[in-house]
Formats: C-alpha cells, sequence, structure tokens
C-alpha cells in the first residue's frame, strides 16, 4: 500500500499537438517577474500550442488534492508557466481530509474543476457519482504517446478514460548498505534465487541479520505486509493473476496467494533472516513502519529492507542516500533476470467540468513538458511519464525510480489493496497481516481476508 497522499500513512510520499510542440527554452510567453525565483517558476513553453482552445485569459480553474504544505509548493509552481502563458488562475486547495471530502463534495454537486486522485478505486467512485467527466481527446492521446497502456488502463471506467497519471511510486525497492556490500563482496542479486542465497550468506557470515523490518502505523498497522504480499503475487504468478486477485476473479485463500504469503514468511518469519537490531520476529509488528529500516547505518545490525522510493526521507540528513553513498536501495528481482514486474501507486488527474481552460490545463498536465518542470521542482517526486528526462530529478533514489519506471521490460501493477474493497484492503488484510507475522498460520490468515470480502 502506501501511496504518495494516502491518509492516514505517510504523505509524500500526449502525441497531442500540445504535447509535441511543449518545449523547454523557448520565450512565446511572458514570464512572470514577480514569481519565484526558482528556475520552475519561470521556465518557458511555447504557449502557442495553447491557441487552439480559444481566449482563455481571466479564466480560473479549481484544483483539490490531500497534497499539502510543503509539497505543494512544488506543484503550485509547475503551474506557473500555463498560468503566464494564457492568463488563467489556477486554484489550488490542499485538504489532509481529500479522499473522504472529494466524494462528499461530489455526491453534493460541488465538486472541484480537477482533483488529483490517488487510487483507482476512489477515481472509479468519483466516475459512480456522475460528476467526473471525460478527458479530452488531447488528454487522451498525450497519455498513449507518454504512458504504458496500464496505466491509462488504471484511469479508464466502462470503456472511458478519465484522468492523465501525475506522480508515481516504486515500492519493489530493497535498501542496503553499498559500503556493506563492497566490504564484504556481496551482489546485487538479479533473481529471486539470488535474493534468496543472498539473504542466506548475510545470516551465516554471523553479525548482523540479513533483514529488518517493521509495520506498525496506527490504525494502518500492517500495510508493509500487503506491499510485501503483493510483490510476491506478482513475482510467482503473474501479472495477469494478479489482476485477477486484486479483483476477487479468483480467492484471496486460492493456492497462488497462499504460495505469496508463504514466499513472504520465508523472510519476515524467519528467525535467522530478522529482526536485526530490533528484536525477534514479533517485533516486526511494535516497530514503526518508519523506523524499519534505519539499523541499515544506525548500529549495522540489518543489510536489507524491503521499502517504497519514499523511505529516503526517513533517513537522517546527514546520511547519503546513493549508490557510493550510506544507504541506497536496489530493484527487488523478479524470477529471472529478463522480467520485471514493479508494484507502485501513483495519481490521476480527474476533471469535473468541460470548459476549455480546464481542457488546456488538463493537456499541460498530461505533457512531457510539465512532468519536467514538475520533477526539477521537486524532491522525492517521480513521474511514470516516458518523456521525463532523469537528469531533471533531484535524487539519486528519484533518478533509480524514474529508470526502473521507463524500462520497457517493466510490467508495472498497481497496489492491490489500494483496489481492493476497503472492508478488504484497508482493514482486513491490514489486521490479518498483523495477526500473521505475530503467529498466525498462512491458511487461517488468507481465510479471514477471503470471508471478510463483500458479498
Amino acid at each position: 500500500m502506501f501511496g504518495q497522499s494516502r491518509s492516514p500513512r505517510l504523505r509524500g510520499a500526449l502525441a497531442g499537438t500540445l504535447g509535441v510542440g511543449l518545449v523547454f527554452g523557448l520565450a512565446a510567453c511572458g514570464g512572470s517577474d514577480d514569481s519565484d525565483d526558482d528556475s520552475t517558476a519561470t521556465s518557458s513553453i511555447d504557449c502557442a500550442q495553447f491557441s487552439s482552445f480559444g481566449d482563455l485569459k481571466g479564466k480560473s480553474v479549481s484544483v483539490y488534492t490531500g497534497i499539502v504544505t510543503p509539497e505543494d509548493k512544488a506543484y503550485k509552481d509547475s503551474y506557473k508557466p500555463f498560468e503566464d502563458c494564457t492568463g488563467v488562475s489556477i486554484k489550488y486547495e490542499g485538504d489532509k481530509a481529500f479522499e473522504t471530502q472529494i466524494l462528499v463534495r461530489a455526491k453534493a454537486g460541488n465538486p472541484p474543476d480537477l482533483a488529483i486522485v490517488p487510487q483507482p478505486g476512489l477515481l472509479k467512485q468519483l466516475v459512480a457519482t456522475g460528476k467526473a467527466v471525460e478527458a479530452p481527446a488531447e488528454v487522451a492521446a498525450n497519455v498513449d504517446k507518454f504512458w504504458g497502456k496500464d496505466w491509462k488502463g488504471y484511469a479508464t471506467v466502462d470503456g472511458k478514460f478519465y484522468g492523465a497519471p501525475s506522480g508515481a511510486s516504486v515500492k519493489s525497492l530493497v535498501w542496503y548498505s553499498p559500503s556493506e556490500f563492497k566490504d564484504k563482496g556481496y551482489q546485487v542479486p538479479t533473481t529471486l534465487d539470488q535474493l534468496k542465497e543472498l539473504s542466506d550468506k548475510i545470516a551465516a557470515d554471523g553479525g548482523r541479520k540479513p533483514w529488518c523490518a517493521g509495520i506498525s502505523s496506527g490504525e494502518a498497522t500492517g500495510w508493509p505486509i500487503t506491499d510485501w504480499m503483493e510483490d510476491f503475487m506478482l513475482r510467482l504468478s503473474g501479472p495477469e493473476t494478479y489482476d485477477k486477485w486484486v479483483n476477487h476473479e479468483i480467492p484471496f485463500n486460492g493456492p497462488e496467494s497462499t504460495a505469496a504469503l508463504d514466499a513472504v514468511g520465508e523472510y519476515l518469519k524467519n528467525d535467522k533472516y530478522v529482526n536485526g537490531g530490533l528484536g525477534d520476529v514479533k517485533s516486526i509488528a511494535t516497530t514503526t513502519f518508519q523506523d524499519a529500516g534505519l539499523p541499515i547505518v544506525d548500529g549495522n545490525t540489518c543489510s536489507l529492507h524491503r521499502q517504497a522510493s519514499f523511505y529516503a526521507a526517513n533517513f537522517p540528513k546527514d546520511v547519503k542516500v546513493a549508490e557510493d553513498g550510506d544507504v541506497f536501495a536496489f530493484y527487488l528481482p523478479g524470477k529471472d533476470a529478463a522480467s520485471k514486474p514493479v508494484l507502485g501507486g501513483g495519481e490521476f488527474n480527474v476533471a469535473f467540468a468541460d470548459r476549455p481552460e480546464v481542457k488546456a490545463f488538463q493537456t499541460y498536465l498530461s505533457t512531457d513538458t510539465w512532468a519536467n518542470i514538475k520533477a526539477k521542482a521537486s524532491q522525492g517526486w517521480v513521474s511514470a511519464n516516458k518523456g521525463i528526462d532523469p537528469n531533471n530529478l533531484s535524487n539519486p533514489i528519484d533518478k533509480l525510480a524514474a529508470t526502473i519506471l521507463k524500462d520497457p521490460n517493466t510490467v508495472f501493477r498497481f497496489d492491490g489493496s489500494d483496489q481492493m474493497p476497503a472492508a478488504v484492503g484497508s482493514n482486513a488484510f491490514w489486521k490479518q497481516a498483523t495477526s500473521w507475522v505475530t503467529g498466525q498460520d498462512t491458511r487461517t490468515t488468507v481465510n479471514n481476508i477471503e470471508n471478510a470480502w463483500p458479498k
């Protein structure tokens, strides 16, 4: 689980003519001198590309989102080139209660012009209100050019496409110490078998446990295990079976999901493997997910920690996060080196109005130009947009995530529990996963989650 703007968990956490025509360095729009000094605010784009939407000067577009201070500044800055070009004013509203209130507002007939929606399940609920508006042709064309079919599919309901993807997160990562690997002669694994062999070797070398883990997260305790299980469902059974599992076309207590949870247990319920510097297996349930990976650099009592790209923010500021630094991450490998399943999350720009200024803004947000402007403005933000230049990303983990997302061999799947009904994805799955790691057997766990599925 765990998207960039998902509560209660940590918060971050185009061939249209516009997509082709918007380029950096063109001084076609009169940049505003009174904006912030950062280059994002004054980036120039080809304003002529908005002419087909008519005279938009003096118009406004409201944006509603769960992305709040301080992450909101980079979004606002990335909108300024569009505002300068068109004369449209973007009214940004961040709200920690977004995921509840956006549904309330839509059902009441008072939605924003555009919302940044963090889950496909919520997007479907918004479409069901009848208030969401199908994305314009320019946006659909840009998404066909700059994203994979899987991303477009997450924003498609009953054959209609509703919104371009925005940010993305990569969850299929393992954090490690580059210096330890160099000193001990460890190699970054490229298959699941090699990952198991590496874990065995670290355990045999003594002095530290291979893995450290923590799932405590207040009301959301248990969610990190859902990510583990989803990663192994993807790797052991493949993306098509994963999709069937998420959509309950196969039962949660079937052989596939049982095998996936047992595979996770080979790591998390193995006393020889966990929980370095933190305790025994049961300590996983009481260790916060924020603290869980810190022993890699703080005490050097564990070597590996599976967590998403956002986890870089949890290390102290004096810890260098880089391939040659104190800590970095590698891709959690597939069954073989050729396959590249990736678990992740993301957001989608969904409109509730079809006025020309809204369409123009949606189109801007679906271009590689906006993605690069946003990347320059942000830390800890990545997009699956194929046109993004990794050099515009501010830190090595962002670059790693972007490289993984852009890899033509990558098969991306959205976080499964974020797509399941709330009674399962953010209730039974979390609670039963917690019971499982503290002693409950796999069969009981998957049966209890299956029984929680709405009839």
